[in-house]
């Protein structure tokens, strides 16, 4: 008999990516396809969404040509996608009435002022998780209604339907017969409510958003339907599993019990910690968030977001030309024995977690005439680490949980130095597995659980493994002068944008 497959759906910012996994939850199979990014004006970012679709179609086809593998050997679809960003489209034709409205834009940002400035930064915070930002889809759901013509009647009337990447992708798969979301996905709508997991009245009516447009809640694990003829006319393929990718890759690093954390170094970094059955809210600027619910238990993560990480290396390349390549900064980096007393504050859209300031700005401090390249690439590598020392404070802070170690994944995880310098920041192992498609994995996990692939996450839990662990080596002094002179950096970088 065939083996079967799992099929991950990988639909992410600027490319849609298809992995086949097997039980073993190697990776047999990839395919990845760019798509155009939008920027209409400054400050918003559209998709395509029928782009999204196409080019998240493509290399699902893609993927399973390659190995010559049968609709009939998929064992089941799951789903992980960029989080945030706001589709709306006609129930009937299936045609997006706008394009789709990306988590990075900004349109939305002064009505975001205004409800701050309104009181109602608590109400949300307690009944979401989240702060009042641009960055949810909540504003960008409501600009949709108010500013395309026709779109506000016809959602009343029921024509209409709203949803994340997610339910788009599940639509079209299932031919227009399932519109629905996971948990993971509608805690960052800011139309949900965490505690009792329904949307939430008071916050529909205070975006004046129609609840017909709403799609249905469903776990991240369970039978939602199947694929229909849309992928080949003989196979109904399960689509079982969906999660936000910041959740998905939690649960492919196997961090399902409280306390355990990981990281994800991309241009940004995202730091979730998961918190258990209940929902820690935070008195650090971290969000609360749902992440995931598997047999009807409903577990939760505090989230740090960094803007800037890998971005700084791109930077050093595309901007001050001090290296060719991405590749090369570790070797430049290492070819000094410290920064020399060089902090690079890497703040150029502002500071994320846990500092959220939108004014402060990137800065270079303590630099003399014997300031290299090497000592400015050590210096850019150091900021990813420090910043994620910062979060990771408040998460400890906020939950009262001291974590063991901290999983990683993410492209700069392949930089060794700066993995070492992390763990000796910490004071704790930085552990790398073996399989880093970290959110791939974990979408697949969750449908592979909805189907019985896998029995439960004992059968999973013995998968992960380590590829490399660093074990902190810095004396305990020699590490708190350097946090010291961070802090220092970071206050300067805040108090010039204030003085400003």
């Amino acid at each position: 008999m065939p083996e079967k497959y799992i099929l991950a759906l990988d639909q992410g910012t600027t490319s849609s990516r298809a992995i086949l996994f097997n039980h073993a939850g190697h990776i047999i199979s990839v395919a990845q396809k760019e798509f155009s990014q939008i920027y209409p004006q400054p400050g918003w970012v559209e998709h395509d969404a029928e782009e999204i679709w196409s080019s998240q179609y493509g290399v699902l086809a893609e993927v399973m040509a390659r190995k010559g593998i049968r609709s009939s050997q998929i064992a089941a679809i799951g789903i992980t996608n960029q989080r945030e960003t706001t589709i709306v489209w006609d129930r009937r034709t299936g045609q997006p009435v706008y394009h789709a409205i990306v988590w990075q834009d900004r349109r939305t940002a002064a009505y975001c002022d205004q409800l701050k400035a309104e009181g109602l930064s608590g109400m949300i915070q307690q009944k979401t998780g989240l702060i009042i930002d641009a960055y949810f889809s909540a504003t960008k759901l409501r600009w949709i209604l108010d500013n395309v013509p026709g779109v506000r009647a016809r959602a009343l009337r029921g024509e209409l339907a709203f949803g994340t990447v997610d339910s788009w992708l599940i639509w079209k798969l299932s031919a227009g017969k399932l519109h629905i979301t996971d948990l993971s996905n509608a805690s960052r709508t800011m139309l949900l409510n965490i505690h009792s997991c329904q949307w939430d009245e008071e916050l529909l009516k205070l975006f004046d958003i129609p609840r017909e447009l709403l799609p249905e809640l469903k776990a991240s694990s369970e039978c939602y339907g199947t694929t229909g003829s849309i992928i080949a006319p003989s196979s109904d393929i399960p689509i079982a599993g969906i999660a936000g990718d910041q959740q998905a890759a939690l649960f492919g690093q196997l961090c399902t019990q409280p306390g355990m954390v990981k990281n994800t170094y991309g241009t940004g970094c995202f730091m979730l910690m998961h918190t258990g059955g209940q929902a820690v809210a935070s008195r650090n600027n971290l969000l609360t968030t749902i992440a995931w619910k598997i047999n009807n238990q409903v577990e939760y993560a505090l989230e740090g977001s960094i803007f800037i990480a890998g971005a700084i290396v791109q930077w050093l390349r595309d901007g001050m030309h001090l290296i060719r390549s991405s590749a090369e900064v570790e070797a430049l980096a290492a070819s000094v024995e410290g920064t020399g007393g060089v902090y690079i504050v890497p703040a150029f859209a502002g500071l994320g977690a846990p500092h959220w300031n939108q004014y402060a700005r990137g800065s270079i401090f303590g630099m003399t005439r014997g300031t290299s390249n090497a000592h400015i690439a050590r210096a850019a590598l150091e900021s990813i680490a420090y910043q994620t020392g910062d979060v990771l404070k408040a998460m400890e802070a906020d939950s009262g949980i001291s974590i063991r170690e901290l999983r990683v994944d993410g492209g700069a995880t392949a930089n060794n130095l700066l993995m070492q310098f992390q763990s000796d920041l910490l004071g704790v192992p930085v552990v790398r597995p073996t399989v880093v498609e970290t959110t791939a994995l974990g979408a697949a996990y969750l449908a592979g659980l909805g189907v019985g692939y896998w029995t439960g996450l004992e059968d999973i839990a013995q998968q992960w493994k380590a590829e490399k662990r660093f074990d902190p080596a810095m004396a305990p002094g020699d590490v708190a002068a350097h946090v010291s002179g961070w802090q220092r950096a970071v206050r300067a970088s805040i108090a010039w944008a204030e003085d400003k």
